[in-house]
């Protein structure tokens, strides 16, 4: 019942496993060099930034960063002076093209950075420097692509970890089922004029990180099924020196998960749980455990989903994506803390053998639930990894998942959802969130809402419980029933899960992968903070 690493499943050929850095590209993808003299030249783009007039547009002339001084400097003046015959200055995120400019570069993109005193912005509560630094490097990145430059070289715009994330994550997309000859160019990314390498691969990891998870979600539901999701997440994370342990439904059972159980039912994929293990730090030195909703798709079960409702459900395991993104950020960035992952994979589907609404099952710690709602069984699944990561002995516990409906029409895509009954956890959370532009939002753990879930003659918990609205926050409600003493912080992404392409300029239409990088980030605030 029990595997280990990659003998953990039959080897088998999966469509979509494959993850490319961002910042490289394949040999074979790469396009035909072009003649010039007899040589063989490779393309070359260059995104410089500038900021808004601080005045005046007329009276105070566009002023360029460090670095596009610098270039404008080696062109003697030609970009200066083609910026000015271009008209007003380009605001952030709005670009201006240049060819020819100098012999070095086929392209320049001059980039709107906005502001240049811009920095933390307390009503937004987010750094808008940084963020405005993320849209530029996107945006520079996508127009250079659509070139299809094979090397584009960006500059710092004073903070390289932003540019390199911008960058990446930007000319990112999903294509492993399109035709290779009609697949978006994906170019090598580059640092031009700074000595911060060191921010900027950290800017590439978290990047990574956040494009692993959205290959995962972007992978259709009848390739990424249960087990292939465990043969990706082992094929990944091994390979980073991760240890993974699968178990198959024998296991389950033996632990008397009966609410992970009774979801998995209504499928023909059988269930899987996947156990993640990265320690950076000492054995005996105790874990921070992540849990990850791993719903690989979402009917609805017997409760069906409408068709436009069940449009996006291959993305119901975002959660589980996160969580195997986010272990192998933090190996590769080599933090000091041990991390464990826990994570329940299954389909919610409307089979013969389906939990139906009024059923009653019992969970691992030993309560009874009565399941109101099959379309709720997200916070069933989590329910028994809450209570089985209580073996570790955490020092404290993070879930996440795309649970409710009720917090996307709360936020819309501005912000994830944060439960908590840690002060302390949710300032880090914010902070982190603050920083990496991808931002949280604190919701009540009232006794208002436990009453409105735990109130029952028959049973000691309800899967919806009574009450009109407060979906999301009695869904925290339910989970607090079954998380083990300790500090615990409860994520719901249901809003940040897709990305229209719009909001984040640097982050194409398609699943989002957040908050993926906000975890990354979060954890090394944890381990800056616990060296201090």
């Amino acid at each position: 019942m029990l595997f280990r690493g990659i003998v953990a499943l039959k080897r088998v050929s999966v469509i979509g496993v494959r993850f490319q850095h961002a910042a490289a590209a394949k040999d074979e993808e790469q396009p035909e060099d072009i003649e010039c003299g007899g040589e063989k030249k490779i393309t070359k783009g260059l995104v410089v930034g500038i900021y808004e007039p601080r005045e005046d547009p007329l009276l105070d002339p566009p002023k360029l960063t460090a670095a596009g001084e610098m270039y404008n400097q080696i062109t003697e003046g030609r970009l200066q002076h083609l910026l000015k015959l271009s008209g007003p200055t380009p605001p952030n995120g709005d670009y201006r093209i240049f060819y020819g400019v100098d012999r070095e570069f086929d392209a320049v993109a001059v980039v709107g950075l906005g502001p240049e005193c811009a920095g933390y912005n307390d009503v937004e509560e987010r750094e808008d420097r940084k963020e405005f630094i993320r849209v530029a490097a996107g945006v520079g990145s996508q127009k250079l692509q659509k070139l299809e430059m094979q090397r584009i070289y960006l500059e710092d715009f004073g903070h390289a970890e932003s540019s390199a994330e911008g960058a990446a994550l930007g000319v990112w997309i999903y294509q492993e089922l399109k035709n290779p000859k009609k697949r978006v160019f994906m170019p090598h990314l580059d640092l031009w004029k700074s000595c911060d390498y060191t921010g900027w691969h950290i800017g590439l990891e978290k990047a990574a990180a956040q494009n692993l998870a959205r290959q995962f979600t972007d992978t259709p539901a009848n390739l990424m099924t249960p087990t292939y999701f465990a043969q990706n997440a082992v094929e990944v994370l091994c390979k980073s020196g991760i240890n993974v342990e699968v178990k198959v439904r024998g296991w389950a059972e033996t632990q008397k998960m009966g609410a992970f159980l009774s979801v998995a039912k209504g499928s023909c994929e059988p269930p899987i749980f996947l156990e993640i293990s990265y320690y950076g730090a000492a054995y005996d030195e105790r874990p921070v455990v992540l849990i990850g909703k791993g719903i690989t798709f979402d009917s609805g079960g017997l409760c069906l989903k409408t068709p436009d409702n069940m449009s996006h459900m291959k993305g119901d395991m975002a959660g589980a994506a996160c969580v195997v993104a986010t272990t192998r950020a933090v190996a590769h960035l080599q933090l000091p803390i041990n991390v464990r992952g826990l994570i329940p994979l299954c389909e919610n589907m409307p089979g013969c053998l389906a939990c139906k609404p009024g059923d009653i099952v019992t969970a691992m710690n030993g309560k009874n639930i009565l399941i109101e709602n099959t379309d709720c069984e997200g916070r069933l699944i989590l329910a028994d990894a809450l209570y089985y990561s209580q073996n570790f002995w955490p020092r404290f516990i993070v879930d996440v998942g795309t649970l409710t409906n009720d917090v996307r029409r709360g936020m819309g895509s501005a912000a994830t959802g944060v439960w908590t009954n840690s002060d302390s956890l949710w300032e880090q959370i914010r902070m982190a969130g603050v920083h990496t532009g991808d931002r949280m939002w604190r919701f009540p753990l009232w006794d208002y809402y436990t009453r409105q879930v735990v109130t029952s003659r028959s049973v000691d918990i309800k899967n919806i419980g009574f009450g009109p609205g407060g979906g999301a926050n009695k869904a925290a409600a339910f989970l607090r029933q079954f998380v083990p003493c300790g500090e615990w912080m409860h994520l719901d992404t249901f809003g940040v899960m897709y990305s229209n392409g719009i909001d984040e300029p640097y982050v194409r239409r398609g699943m989002s992968g957040r908050p993926t990088r906000t975890l990354v980030e979060f954890i090394s605030q944890l381990v800056c903070k616990q060296c201090d």
